[in-house]
């Protein structure tokens, strides 16, 4: 059984009383040797059912006791599924990935640092492979392991779906004496009524901060219904037209409602992550009016695709295609006909643009409270990959960004992930070496296969 989320309170209490057991502990545990192990799929497999973070004893100089532990703590804090590996340049690398997802039987996202090099691939459950490859990019140039699976491990945790295992075991206090526990806790008392002080002030400038930010949203959400409301009425359309069907009249009827839903949800919208809903009644509209459209053209209907990365106003995308920010890495998005031309003329695609302290940007590069607009758009981990390398991206992959902005996005069709013991995993899923997460220094593979 999984255990029960402690109030933030106690979540505070914990962390400060984990640090200083940790400064008293952490010169202890530095200089334990290593137990011996092998580097068989099913030693790693075992170990990861057990904590999120893996160590070969033979990789042990690339990541401390301390920088592991550290580590383990930050993903079984955030219950999510991500597994780390570190193992030696030896280590054999055929089918290593799919071997060690399936041995392991736990939908997620795996990540290997290997020698000096790293990928990682995931279960589409909880990240896409566009996002990984994208992740894996973001840090592959970090030389220093425990920075490199950091910055993997934080961007990936603000990205992702899923829950985390619950044959992982509670890591908070374990091993620690009551005697200990008893003067930390003395020490920590001492301070308390200075610290409610502080909390209660920055809960009312964070209170101030979300207000503002709801009404940068107001403005931009607002030109989104209005935008849908001038497509319904530009709608040649009649139910009671000849031709029309039933499935025609519930593709209408069903935009039709998704218009109304959005502004009820934006009436009612107190926070910014409340905003989140409202874009995606209006997403789901905008598919209905493509559905119905293809229906009357006698053409195929269209799959479900997530809308046009650079304006969602333009509708479903049709395609993925090629496109680079300003310094940023070229990453494949979502793009709507239009834009997929403009691209391939060198032309510029159509860009929505926010009122911003410096004037009218791009909405990715207008702060972190567009988070939850762009997120009711692009669900499933989408948005975050796509937007590394740019401000919002960053703002977006911080730890901070959830407890500021609720995340703003999240899954797209109620993945929960955790534990499935494989029964539904297909090794497609991770892709060729190359296609799920990028490759080991640019060859496509580990040399024999993933």
């Amino acid at each position: 059984m999984r255990r029960k989320m402690a109030t933030p309170a106690a979540r505070g209490f914990t962390g400060l009383l984990f640090a200083l057991v940790l400064a008293i502990l952490t010169p202890l545990w530095a200089g334990a040797p290593p137990a011996a192990a092998e580097s068989s799929v099913s030693t790693i497999a075992q170990a990861l059912r057990e904590d999120p973070v893996y160590v070969d004893p033979a990789a042990a100089g690339q990541l401390s006791p301390a920088e592991e532990g550290s580590l383990e703590k930050k993903i079984e804090g955030a219950d999510k599924p991500v597994f780390v590996a570190v193992l030696p340049a030896d280590q054999p690398t055929e089918n290593l990935f799919s071997d060690v997802r399936t041995a392991t039987g736990v939908t997620g996202l795996y990540a290997i640092r290997l020698g000096d090099s790293f990928d990682a691939r995931a279960d589409q459950e909880v990240l896409s492979n566009a996002a990984v490859r994208n992740l894996v990019t973001s840090v592959r140039g970090e030389s220093d392991t425990a920075v490199q699976l950091d910055d993997f491990t934080d961007r990936a945790l603000a990205n992702m779906g899923g829950s985390a295992p619950a044959s992982w075991s509670p890591s908070d206090g374990d091993g620690v004496s009551t005697a200990a526990l008893i003067t930390a806790g003395a020490v920590l008392a001492a301070g308390g009524a200075g610290a409610y002080t502080l909390v209660r002030r920055n809960r009312m400038r964070h209170a101030q901060e979300q207000r503002a930010a709801l009404e940068k949203l107001r403005v931009v959400v607002d030109e989104d219904i209005t935008a849908f409301g001038e497509e319904l009425d530009r709608l040649d359309f009649h139910p009671a037209e000849p031709g029309a069907d039933d499935a025609m009249r519930a593709d209408y009827e069903h935009a039709l409602d998704s218009y109304e839903q959005a502004k009820s949800l934006m009436a009612a919208a107190t926070r910014p992550e409340d905003v989140r809903a409202v874009t995606q009644a209006l997403e789901d509209g905008r598919f209905s009016l493509a559905r119905l459209a293809a229906r009357r053209a006698g053409t195929p209907l269209p799959e479900r695709r997530p809308p046009c990365f650079f304006d969602p106003r333009h509708g479903p995308s049709v395609t993925d295609a090629a496109w680079a920010p300003p310094g940023g890495a070229a990453r494949e998005v979502p793009v709507c006909a239009a834009d997929r031309t403009r691209l391939a003329d060198g032309r510029d695609p159509v860009v929505r643009e926010v009122d911003t302290d410096y004037g009218r940007r791009p909405y990715w590069e207008a702060g972190p409270a567009y988070g939850p607009w762009a997120g009711g758009y692009f669900g499933g981990g989408i948005l975050p990959g796509l937007l590394i390398g740019t401000m919002l991206g960053g703002m977006m992959a911080t730890p901070a960004y959830g407890s500021d902005y609720g995340s703003g996005y999240g899954d797209f069709g109620g993945y929960e992930g955790g534990d499935v013991s494989g029964a539904d995993f297909d090794t497609g899923d991770f892709g060729d070496f190359g296609g799920g997460g990028g490759d080991f220094g640019g060859g496509g593979d580990f040399g024999g296969g993933f």
